[in-house]
């Protein structure tokens, strides 16, 4: 099962909220026609993780199928969020779209300062905003490097990380 985490909080260059950014960014994903989206879970509201003044974000969770290796699917992420407008300026920045490779099966990429690609991703394990969408979409899902169930992972979440769903 391959993963991919969407967020925005940030307007895009034209206005649009980070909520249709997100909903943009997934067909950007289906357009390429080398992904496939399988499943997606609702949109979900999350305050900033680490805890800033920053906007509230607009997260999902795509579940998708590809024949694309997991590096040449983070360029291809990357394209998609330059596309948006996406810069990347510093670590937890407030942005227009985010787009992570979080899960690609079982694989296990154990990174270093050199490599940009580390799976699953660090620190999806310990974010609500990636946890609750991802447990909509795939309930039985263990995480690769741990073992650990989904539910048992969300049942380990602080509870000062604030996620709901998008409307609530």
């Amino acid at each position: 099962m391959i993963l991919i985490g969407a967020g925005a909080n940030l307007p895009d260059g034209e206005g649009r909220p980070p909520a249709e950014t997100v909903m943009r960014a997934r067909e950007a994903l289906e357009m390429r026609g080398d992904m496939r989206i399988r499943a997606a879970s609702r949109l979900w509201e999350t305050a900033p993780v680490p805890v800033s003044d920053q906007p509230w974000y607009v997260n999902a969770v795509f579940r998708v199928e590809t024949e694309l290796s997991p590096t040449e699917m983070l360029a291809a992420l990357h394209e998609i969020e330059a596309a948006f407008g996406r810069v990347r300026r510093e670590r937890w920045e407030a942005r227009v779209l985010d787009l992570d490779l979080l899960s690609y099966g079982d694989l296990i990429i154990d990174g270093d300062q050199l490599r940009e690609l580390v799976l699953p991703h660090p620190r999806m394990a310990e974010r609500a905003f990636v946890l609750l969408p991802l447990a909509e979409i795939a309930p039985d899902w263990r995480h690769p490097g741990t073992g650990v169930a989904i539910a048992d992972l969300v049942a380990g979440l602080p509870s000062d990380q604030l996620c709901r769903p998008l409307g609530r």
